[in-house]
């Protein structure tokens, strides 16, 4: 049985992850492809659950690791439940973060111990096929997150926070250029950046067209 292909959107607040992982989605419909359109954390009906509090403005944890576990117990569970079962069955998977994001977020953001959180991703084994990511200055990103909504837990962290996580998203790609693809989103319409998307992916997901 062939397996799918693993794809994730990475990125940090407000740069487009979610309209682009639609646009794709739409885009294997018309083309008859099977495939699953999924989210961390929240991909599973316990990960709705965990991401509820993990993103609202209200909660605070109290020890430095809360939060990370909470993350890697929505991740299992999704893996188990929705991502390995459609690969199995040959789907596309698209999923809006993943491993990367426990990266930029907890080890550049929170700035906890890399080897703690390497530790902890031992338990996957998954890598994805390919990794978009999705790049914009955090101004930029959080100027469009608040005209989008009321801005959640993550949202709301200081601009040093996200401009922590945006540098440790360029160090994941830089140390893995062959799975990542990093893509500017700065002043760019919604199509041009989907054009470049259908670039990168177009021979991970149609390898003989």
């Amino acid at each position: 049985m062939k397996l799918g292909i693993f794809i994730t959107f990475e990125g940090i607040e407000g740069v487009g992850k979610t309209t682009q992982l639609q646009r794709l989605a739409a885009v294997l419909q018309e083309r008859n492809v099977p495939h699953v359109l999924t989210r961390e954390p929240g991909g599973t009906a316990f990960g709705q659950q965990l991401r509820s509090i993990i993103l609202d403005p209200s909660t605070r944890f109290g020890h430095q690791f809360t939060e990370i576990m909470l993350f890697m117990a929505d991740r299992l569970e999704h893996l188990a439940k929705v991502i390995e079962p459609a690969l199995e069955s040959g789907k596309v998977v698209l999923c809006d973060r993943f491993i990367d994001s426990t990266i930029a977020y907890q080890v550049g953001g929170r700035q906890l111990p890399g080897a703690y959180v390497e530790q902890l991703h031992s338990l996957i084994h998954l890598v994805p096929n390919k990794t978009v990511l999705l790049d914009v200055a955090p101004e930029e990103g959080l100027t469009r997150a608040r005209g989008r909504a009321k801005l959640d837990r993550f949202e709301q962290e200081t601009m040093a926070f996200h401009h922590r996580v945006r540098s440790m998203y360029h160090l994941c790609a830089s140390r893995d250029p062959d799975r990542f693809a990093v893509i500017d989103t700065s002043q760019r319409s919604e199509r041009d950046v989907f054009n470049d998307i259908m670039d990168v992916l177009t021979p991970v997901i149609w390898p003989d067209s």
